[in-house]
């Protein structure tokens, strides 16, 4: 499996978009392409060593599904977009642990996590060949934070990351739909800085630009405070001692500032 990251950094997003392709076969997805400026060239170029066959997307929101269309107008045959039921120009939205694959040895699982949007997949994928494993997360799981809850609460931001997207292989590389490590730093020192694992996540985002891809699920679990929710110390932190509760709360802390 080969990963490729589009950064697109306009204005304060901080978005990325993913071209994920078969290393033997050469098929490809690319995910959430929402600025067409800087993916169609990476597309145009790819072209020539790879079969796109599909558009994927976490969720309907505009900087994740809003260059569909003109991302299928520039390819030279059509092919489906992937993804929830509100994305731009959507065809086909697998349902929650359904699998297809990416060429020979890619397996893809859809994973539906509801909150941020009603419509959110997390897309996690396994090569049959070489058992590397990555789970792309829109805005449910950032590094070190979680998306905000626009059409959910904390109980569904609960259950997203700590009951499905805490069941996989914790060695799952993380790639999130926006670049937002340091400032989910900032609040992590805010109500958990003792903690070893902030401390080192908080060195690589300030030695690093890009954190995408460079942490795994096992490693959110140890710094990421919303999938804490269950530890004394959050608990502490927020006076609540039910998950979902302590979920909402950290999300309202974060929320503040």
């Amino acid at each position: 499996m080969h990963i490729q990251s589009i950064p697109m950094w306009v204005g304060s997003s901080n978005n990325y978009a993913y071209l994920v392709s078969d290393d033997e076969t050469k098929d490809a997805v690319i995910i959430d392409p929402a600025n067409p400026p800087e993916v169609t060239p990476v597309l145009a170029e790819k072209s020539k060593s790879l079969n796109l066959t599909a558009i994927m997307n976490t969720h309907h929101h505009w900087d994740h599904a809003g260059g569909n269309e003109k991302v299928l107008s520039a390819l030279p045959s059509p092919v489906p977009v992937i993804g929830g039921k509100d994305c731009e120009a959507v065809t086909k939205t697998p349902p929650h642990g359904s699998k297809f694959p990416i060429g020979k040895n890619i397996q893809v699982t859809a994973l539906h996590t509801p909150c941020h949007t009603q419509d959110s997949i997390c897309w996690y994928m396994e090569d049959q060949s070489t058992k590397e494993r990555v789970v792309f997360t829109g805005d449910t799981l950032f590094i070190g934070g979680c998306g905000k809850f626009f059409e959910g609460n904390g109980a569904e931001m609960n259950t997203a990351l700590n009951e499905i997207l805490a069941s996989l292989p914790d060695d799952t590389k993380i790639f999130p739909g926006h670049e937002y490590t340091k400032s989910n730093v900032k609040f992590l020192k805010k109500v958990d800085g003792d903690n070893a694992a902030v401390k080192m996540l908080e060195k690589f985002a300030n030695e690093n630009k890009e954190t995408q891809g460079k942490f795994t699920m096992g490693q959110e679990k140890q710094y990421n405070v919303f999938m804490r929710v269950k530890t004394e110390e959050m608990k502490k932190v927020t006076g609540k001692t039910e998950a979902s509760e302590v979920m909402t709360l950290l999300r309202e802390m974060k929320n503040a500032g």
